[in-house]
């Protein structure tokens, strides 16, 4: 890992409540003891989320520090004027899980370790900044790659998150990288979340503004019961296209169940990974 041990440092890890991040954890668990665990809890987060970080600090045996923002996501939402986030702006990562993120390091010098893999090591991502804050890539040098990180979980009996079976990452319940089927699945099984995702969005006709969490669609649109066949019937095809369907599947192989890997280039690796 060419860790610069010479210089004094903190070494945090940070969980997103992800396979990547946790099956890190995992990995790094007796590699570097002294390892503290983060995890930028924006109040916004999937129940199954919060189960999956529970189980993950058992297995551990030690405390996952749980960062909260200073604000609500509302407040924010007013302060920007009710412009939602999105792959552009992204404020929601900054000021809900980067700013805090930032206050727990302060000023001293920092070793963050990131779950990116061998076979994405072209990820950017969306990071913290900060001089005295520097990355760290244990599964890029150890030549870890995604069937490796589901091994780690099976292994380990955490296997992945409840919500797998619906959604191909971690993250706030609206995030805005999700896609049509991911809220679909959000609706069939937190549709209280939904609704509170649909009551965010904005369409004023006499203005013209229309703020909404999916491009050109809002959720009270792709809700409705012809809208919602459609889109598993595009999704199946996919699943169709992209994967062969066989008898003795492994859990790697039964991921990408009709959503993509989720795993975009520029997505915000503290919330994803």
């Amino acid at each position: 890992m060419n860790t610069d041990i010479s210089r004094p440092a903190r070494h945090i890890l940070s969980l997103s409540g992800g396979k990547d991040s946790t099956a890190l954890a995992i990995f790094m668990r007796e590699r570097l003891p002294n390892l503290e665990y983060v995890f930028c809890d924006t109040g916004e987060e999937l129940p199954e989320t919060y189960e999956y970080l529970d189980m993950l600090e058992v297995f551990l045996g030690k405390s996952i520090n749980r960062l909260n923002p200073d604000r609500p996501f509302e407040h924010y939402l007013q302060l920007f004027r009710g412009v939602l986030p999105d792959t552009r702006t992204r404020w929601c990562t900054r000021k809900l899980k980067i700013t805090p993120f930032e206050r727990f390091v302060g000023g001293t010098f920092c070793y963050n370790y990131i779950g990116i893999r061998s076979d994405e090591a072209h990820r950017k991502g969306y990071i913290s900044t900060k001089p005295n804050i520097i990355p760290k890539y244990p599964f890029v040098d150890a030549g870890i790659t995604k069937p490796d990180v589901f091994r780690i979980l099976e292994e380990s009996g955490l296997g992945v998150p409840k919500y797998y079976k619906w959604r191909s990452r971690s993250g706030c319940y609206f995030c805005f990288f999700q896609q049509r089927i991911e809220w679909v699945g959000l609706l069939e099984t937190h549709p209280d979340l939904y609704e509170r995702a649909s009551n965010y969005e904005k369409d004023d006709p006499k203005t013209g503004d229309r703020y909404t969490w999916s491009q050109r669609e809002s959720l009270k649109e792709l809700k409705q019961p012809e809208r919602i066949l459609k889109i598993k019937a595009e999704s199946k095809k996919n699943q169709l296209r992209n994967c062969q369907i066989r008898a003795n599947q492994r859990l790697s192989d039964i991921f990408n169940f009709g959503v993509s890997d989720g795993e975009d280039d520029e997505a915000c690796l503290i919330c994803h990974l």
